[in-house]
């Protein structure tokens, strides 16, 4: 079985509503995102004989992602009151609402969820929120 990963990271800031400590303010975190690719067999022909996928495409894609959320407030929607949500967005903040509370766990779910719809066969993803405490998610 072949392994391949790569990483990259962003700084943003979230907060878990309805959490009951520190977690409930609004506070950042250099989140650093490794996702990682299995296969049983390489490629077989073309420019990518040899190889499961291209570092550098499964590194692009990344990238757009970690891009999008990059320096960005991520919040779960319907956790602000919509004219704290206004006032934010009158000034220019960029704003990510996610379907979602923003916590490790369901941001590696995302990031699993985002790279498999670029056709790349996720098998894990792991988010570190510091660099001492990490979230993973597969299918499995």
């Amino acid at each position: 079985m072949y392994r391949l990963q790569t990483e990259d990271s962003f700084d943003a800031a979230h907060f878990l509503a309805g959490y009951d400590g520190k977690c409930h303010n609004i506070h950042g975190h250099r989140w650093r995102v490794i996702v990682e690719i299995q296969t049983a067999a390489l490629q077989e022909s073309g420019q990518m004989r040899g190889m499961c996928v291209d570092f550098k495409m499964l590194k692009r894609d990344l990238k757009k992602i970690t891009d999008k959320l990059d320096h960005a407030l991520i919040i779960e929607k319907g956790s602000l009151k919509q004219k704290t949500l206004e006032a934010l967005q009158a000034e220019e903040f960029t704003i990510i609402e996610l379907p979602f509370r923003p916590t490790a766990e369901h941001l590696a779910q995302y990031f699993y969820e985002n790279m498999n719809s670029l056709g790349y066969d996720i098998s894990l993803v792991t988010i570190y929120e510091t660099p001492a405490n990490c979230a993973s998610y597969s299918a499995d």
